[in-house]
């Protein structure tokens, strides 16, 4: 655990490309691009630029008691041992098979003709929230309106 929120947002970057490395493992390619663009292009960056923007914020104190931390090591340590366990009793069958098809094409020749029409109002639907969002934010920014 980090007492630096930026360090944690860091371990965040790292655990999303060890989950889109695990993605490619398992011949998933185009979730392991979707994990790269939504998920480390998108959430992280957005993680980063709050972070940036509030971090003059101090006034909150948060304290954290020791025992959360022994109890949180103990756990992972049980967790630990129950994984590492499982690795070493467990019977690993190797299959040589061969190399996957694209998955990316096939999914997109299914969104561009069975699915066009369900993806198209869903793209709309989130046009109109986030329409929705920004003209509620912006009314709230506007300082001449009273109530």
């Amino acid at each position: 655990m980090s007492r630096s929120l930026t360090h944690s947002v860091f371990a965040l970057l790292f655990t999303f490309f060890g989950v889109a490395g695990l993605y490619v493992f398992l011949s998933a390619d185009f979730l392991a691009g979707v994990q790269l663009l939504i998920y480390v292009g998108g959430i992280l960056v957005l993680l980063l630029f709050g972070l940036m923007l509030t971090n003059r914020i101090t006034t909150v104190k948060i304290s954290q008691g020791r025992v959360n931390r022994f109890v949180g090591g103990l756990a992972s340590l049980g967790i630990f041992l129950i994984i590492g366990y499982v690795m070493l009793t467990s019977h690993w069958n190797v299959v040589n098979k061969p190399p996957a098809e694209d998955t990316i094409e096939a999914i997109g020749t299914a969104l561009m003709t069975n699915w066009l029409l369900p993806f198209e109002v869903a793209s709309l639907l989130l046009l109109a929230a986030l329409m929705g969002a920004a003209m509620m934010a912006r009314r709230g920014d506007m300082g001449g309106e009273s109530e």
